[in-house]
């Protein structure tokens, strides 16, 4: 072979064993590194998308929306939001277990430092938020859809409230459904001038509870579920509290400012939930009490109650049978309806009829009493507050990742008008006929001297209701198994929406990560039950009020961030566009063409025309939208690298078998010729 054939023959073999005998080329071409190349095919991408699609590039008025999920986006783990929340949560729960009395005497200090110096914040914070998404849902922004334009919904209307029936539902209303109003009908609240155990008593206790459960409550859920939907439907970012505050801190929420937001968020959320938890524990206590007809149980009886049904959930989130759950969560809505439907029927069925409708006329005329009442009233009316209605804003507000992101995915395609009206509206209906169910009926008892307040515990007052009721054992277990599967489908819910938040919105977050945040909830809820001792319920109270205290800020946030996005969305801008268009054409009809004139579209010098208020070019109006569009070019481009890995390795493997087969033929080689005395290589030859 001659030196020019040699000389232009490509080279083989490895490139170090190749440089490091000097047989490398010395002209080499430089390719470009993985992050290089995608930025290039990326802003190629990119520049002929805004070509093709009008003649002036994307315009922001014309953008339809899009999807999270069409956009092929890859998510991974956060692991400085996982890493630090985890260990914040071991780190609770070390200080739990070493000193009960001591996080006990935290909570109850902490509990008073927060009702009394913010308990304003939570109240004003609940009037803003409602009056915010009435605003919101009956202005123009109203009729923005939560997905992309034309966008159909995924579940019918019936399924769609069938499903927010379910929300409404759970331990909470079990647990407070015949307490709440009774303990208001024992003890009206202050502002009510009227004397307990009256009839005057059961409605203002019913327009309280009310009060507590109903729009104001749901108004927290429909503003981040709404916001949620918005961001993650139309402008196809990650489902996400860091999402929504794109529009204030952009690029910077993918960094530190949106971990930290949702770190607060899954911290609210375990502390939320855990109440819930903690509360399910201590209903299934006494039940197992009252059923079995034993003594009172101890801790150690309800922290193997908590441990038993962490199993139960671990399973479900192992075996993956999602489908085998819901249907789980449909029976159990099934059962707590025909539970109340039993007690309708068989207790004072004339009188709930009359006292329902009449309850929920009372709330409307008691609101005013109910908004103006605060802590400046006296050392009553502070300690009620700390109680109930600042525990409660708390409580809705470390429930609203959880529930919000729940809504959000159920409710893509609707319009933010019939999303926030259906959201607010519909539960509250549900709690008003269950509370008026249960509370009534224990009420009513009360008033004609069953006295099923008792002496006892809260959790005390649903069994005592059903004691009084025929088939009062069956009816009790109903309701046990009831809280059962309340407890392990809210701990499977809850930690799933906090491996979302852990894995950047992956919507099926990996097992592992969802099994941590289930036990964290077991671990958290025990913790506070135990720091609690006797009163329980009071250190339940006290971990969500404080733990809620920083979201509230997040919340305030929320509709900051919101509403400057909804201003800018393309809906918002035709809309505007053609006001502008309208109220120039019809002044020039009138000057050139007198009452005769039709409407048509024509070019105008520029910044005369209808658009001369908006800056189309701005590319904060449509960047978010070619990054979605193109975003599947990382995709790909992974994809790609990752088949040629996969070939190179395989090529590798081929030429290293190869070379071992070689040397095996070279080595019987030598043995033949050792052996073989004729063989031209023998040294005998």
């Amino acid at each position: 072979m001659s030196a020019d054939q040699q000389s232009s023959t490509p080279q083989s073999g490895d490139p170090a064993r190749r440089a490091a005998t000097g047989d490398e080329p010395h002209s080499t071409a430089v390719l470009p590194t993985q992050p290089v190349r995608r930025r290039d095919a990326r802003d190629a991408a990119k520049r002929i998308f805004r070509e093709v699609n009008t003649p002036y590039g994307v315009h922001p008025a014309l953008i339809p929306g899009i999807g999270v999920d069409d956009t092929g986006r890859k998510f991974s783990t956060n692991w400085w939001v996982f890493v630090i929340t985890a260990a914040f949560t071991v780190g609770f729960i070390t200080w739990g277990l070493l000193d009960t009395e001591g996080m006990g005497r935290f909570a109850t200090s902490a509990l008073g430092a927060v009702s009394t110096n913010f308990g304003w914040l939570f109240s004003l914070l609940t009037l803003v938020v409602f009056v915010f998404m009435l605003v919101v849902s009956l202005s123009a922004r109203g009729r923005i859809p939560l997905g992309a334009d034309g966008e159909k919904p995924e579940f019918s209307g019936i399924s769609w409230i069938t499903m927010l029936f379910a929300a409404g539902m759970g331990i909470g209303l079990l647990f407070y459904g015949p307490y709440e109003p009774l303990v208001y009908f024992l003890d009206p609240p202050t502002g009510f001038h009227i004397d307990a155990g009256t009839r005057e008593a059961m409605l203002s206790a019913m327009a309280q509870t009310m009060f507590h459960w109903g729009p104001f409550a749901w108004s927290y859920y429909a503003l981040v579920g709404g916001a949620i939907a918005y961001v993650a439907y139309r402008r196809a970012r990650s489902p996400l509290i860091s999402s929504i505050f794109d529009p204030i801190f952009s690029e910077r929420t993918k960094g530190p400012i949106g971990a930290v937001i949702d770190m607060l968020a899954i911290i609210v959320t375990l502390f939320g939930t855990a109440v819930s938890l903690g509360i399910g524990a201590l209903q299934i206590a006494r039940g197992i009490e009252i059923v079995g007809g034993i003594g009172p149980v101890g801790n150690g009886v309800i922290v193997g109650i908590i441990a038993v049904l962490t199993c139960g959930f671990i399973i479900s989130a192992v075996s993956g049978v999602k489908r085998g759950i819901r249907i789980l969560s449909n029976i159990n809505m099934l059962m707590v309806t025909v539970l109340a439907v039993f007690v309708f029927v068989v207790g004072p069925a004339l009188f709930l009829l009359n006292f329902i409708p009449t309850a929920g006329v009372a709330f409307l005329s008691d609101l005013g009493t109910m908004l103006q009442r605060s802590s400046a009233e006296g050392a009553d009316t502070a300690e009620f507050m700390k109680t109930w209605t600042t525990y409660y804003w708390a409580w809705w507000v470390s429930w609203t990742p959880f529930v919000g992101m729940f809504i959000a995915k159920i409710s893509r395609g609707r319009t933010i008008r019939q999303f926030t009206l259906v959201v607010m509206i519909v539960p509250s209906l549900v709690c008003l006929i269950w509370f008026g169910v249960f509370g009534g009926t224990a009420m009513r008892m009360q008033e004609s001297g069953q006295n099923v307040a008792g002496a006892g515990d809260a959790q005390d007052i649903l069994f005592n209701v059903l004691g009084q009721l025929p088939f009062s054992t069956v009816t009790a277990v109903v309701a046990m198994i009831a809280v059962v599967i309340f407890f392990v489908t809210s701990a499977d819910s809850a930690s799933i929406v906090m491996g979302q938040m852990s894995q950047r919105g992956n919507p099926t977050p990996a097992r592992w990560v969802t099994i941590t945040w289930g036990i964290a909830l077991a671990a958290i809820a025990t913790t506070l039950l135990l720091a609690g001792g006797k009163d329980a319920l009071t250190a339940l109270q006290s971990l969500v009020t404080v733990s809620a205290l920083p979201f509230a800020i997040i919340v305030i946030g929320i509709m900051f961030a919101w509403w400057k996005e909804l201003s800018t969305d393309p809906l918002i801008l035709r809309a505007r566009f053609a006001k502008v268009a309208i109220a120039q054409g019809v002044r020039r009809g009138i000057e050139e063409h007198g009452d005769d004139f039709v409407f048509e579209s024509s070019p105008t010098a520029p910044d005369e025309g209808a658009g001369a208020w908006l800056d189309s070019t701005a590319r904060e109006l449509t960047e978010w939208y070619e990054e979605a569009k193109t975003g599947a070019i990382d995709v790909i481009l992974q994809q790609v690298d990752d088949a040629a890995a996969a070939e190179g390795t395989a090529a590798a493997a081929l030429a290293e078998a190869a070379a071992d087969d070689a040397a095996a033929v070279e080595a019987e080689g030598a043995r033949r010729s050792d052996d073989d005395p004729r063989h031209p290589q023998h040294p005998d030859a």
